[in-house]
């Protein structure tokens, strides 16, 4: 009798609470060999912490871990690695001010018998490893230089490098679009002819039923249910994370007639940055106008452009129809023009994580809330503790942010947090960049809903996803980039995402499976 092989990964029981929040609670699962088994659930739901705990981060309070039919104690990523895990975060562990050959090298360099770092020798492993990736990338670049997308992509590549047994893949494609996700899909399939088993945390379906062969979900720390990936629908699934039922994934587009007012925000041939040359669009009262475009193709240095965070070369923006000169955010945040930005990084652009929600919140206004100075010129905490309070309600983010650092809340939460200082600034107009990233089906859900309420109530949002689907079902219409040129404006029947990703790849006809 042929015995069966020894799943690949097992907890057994684990738990790990910090202070009074349980994380994971009593969790048990397998993981077949030479499987790709997604991981799925809300922000919040324990798939971060079991990612730390099986690279080596965090210990459980109780429980064991399984590697091959063997106990195995994870103290430490070294312990991990000697397992044969290596995990490729989606908050990246590389050192920006460090090259990409030395952030690849570390922390086991090759070393001679003098104990100096044999460069060479690794230089040219890495190239021929690159080459095998079909990765191009300059391995004397700093990689706080380098493209977000690209990052990632060292990130992963830095994982298969040590050649593991047990792959993590921690939301690889939250900075990945069209081409990028192609490679990654590339890399798993071939990853898994060589045996290799993957675990792949992921909040988009369509590259779990693409990639992956079975599925865990995890709700508020514990196992909800493990099976085929083929044997659940979409709707099972989502209803599954999130606990409950969403009616529609999309809020209502209906608009009233003269719902879409005058213009508030453009661009008249506008050059900036490196990658931005000849746009020009305009954003009208009440509208949630779409940038669509492939990785690197201008839309970053749009947005950094209109809030003051990058050098115009030509051209002009315009509020409310009439030129303005934005020199830095100051200008962006002034009442009369009213520009808030969600960036692309939340957490090194978007937040001080150590600081509390409150103070996040009110820091871009904090004048607002400053006594006069015959008063002492202080801040009046009550009043700021009061209206930042009515802010979050208002997004729906739990009340003990007011008063706990943000690093401690999870992904989705984070945004909120963004998003709320925001409306606490009573910004008129938001430049959302990609702000679904990395964020689980019920919080998207909930932003989304933001969105379509803020443009009802007569804002206005500039809105760059990566997420095709996003574009064609929350804008009211989408302006398309490429090679740093806007060349579709698309709207009603035309806004769909064959007829995007055909502009986006520069009018190309073949759009085939671009679109996710």
């Amino acid at each position: 009798m042929i015995q069966a092989a020894a799943p690949a990964v097992s907890l057994v029981g684990v738990r790990k609470s910090f202070g009074a929040t349980v994380a994971v609670d009593d969790v048990s699962f397998e993981i077949a060999p030479g499987s790709v088994h997604a991981l799925l659930g809300e922000n919040g739901a324990g798939k971060s912490t079991i990612v730390k705990l099986l690279s080596g981060l965090l210990e459980p309070d109780h429980g064991r871990f399984e590697v091959f039919g063997g106990t195995v104690a994870l103290a430490s990523p070294r312990h991990a690695h000697r397992a044969g895990i290596q995990t490729a975060f989606q908050e990246m562990t590389l050192v920006r001010d460090l090259t990409v050959l030395d952030n690849m090298l570390m922390p086991y360099a090759p070393v001679g018998p003098s104990g100096m770092i044999r460069r060479r020798r690794a230089a040219e492993a890495l190239r021929a490893h690159f080459d095998r990736l079909g990765f191009e990338v300059d391995l004397g670049a700093e990689v706080g230089e380098l493209d977000l997308a690209v990052q990632q992509k060292l990130e992963i590549a830095r994982a298969l490098f040590r050649e593991p047994r047990i792959l993590l893949l921690d939301e690889p494609t939250s900075t990945l679009t069209g081409r990028d996700v192609d490679w990654l899909g590339e890399i798993i399939a071939e990853e898994k002819r060589r045996g290799v088993t993957i675990v792949f945390i992921s909040h988009r379906m369509r590259e779990v039923r693409a990639f992956c062969d079975r599925l865990t979900i995890l709700r508020n720390g514990q196992h909800i249910t493990s099976g085929a990936v083929g044997e659940i629908s979409d709707r099972e699934v989502i209803e599954l994370i999130v606990g409950r039922s969403l009616d529609q994934t999309y809020p209502d587009r209906t608009r009233a007639p003269g719902a879409i007012g005058e213009p508030v925000l453009g661009c008249r041939d506008l050059s900036a940055g490196a990658k931005l040359r000849h746009a020009s669009f305009t954003l009208h009262r009440g509208e949630i106008l779409g940038v669509a475009g492939l990785q690197g193709m201008g839309q970053l240095e749009l947005f950094h452009a209109c809030f003051g965070l990058a050098e115009t070369h030509r051209g002009r923006i315009e509020v409310d129809g009439r030129p303005v000169v934005m020199t830095s955010p100051r200008d962006a945040l002034r009442p009369e023009i009213g520009i808030g930005l969600v960036p692309q990084d939340r957490k090194s652009e978007g937040l001080f994580l150590k600081l509390d929600g409150r103070r996040n919140a009110s820091l871009p206004v904090i004048g607002r809330l400053t006594r006069p100075l015959l008063s002492g010129g202080l801040i009046d905490g009550a009043r700021e503790l009061e209206e930042v309070g009515a802010t979050f309600d208002r997004v729906e983010i739990d009340r003990r942010a007011l008063w706990t650092r943000v690093s401690a809340f999870s992904g989705g939460n984070q945004q909120k947090i963004v998003l709320a200082k925001w409306l606490f600034a009573e910004s008129r107009i938001l430049l959302l960049f990609d702000p679904t990233r990395g964020i689980d089906v019920g919080t998207k859900h909930e932003i989304y809903l933001l969105m379509r309420a803020f443009a009802d109530q007569g804002g206005s949002i500039l809105f760059h996803s990566t997420e095709v689907p996003e574009l064609v079902n929350l804008s009211d219409r989408v302006v398309v980039l490429y090679g740093g040129r806007t060349v579709e404006t698309l709207a009603g029947d035309a806004l769909e995402e064959t007829t995007i990703m055909r502009a986006a790849l520069g009018g190309s006809d073949v759009v085939e499976e671009a679109a996710s």
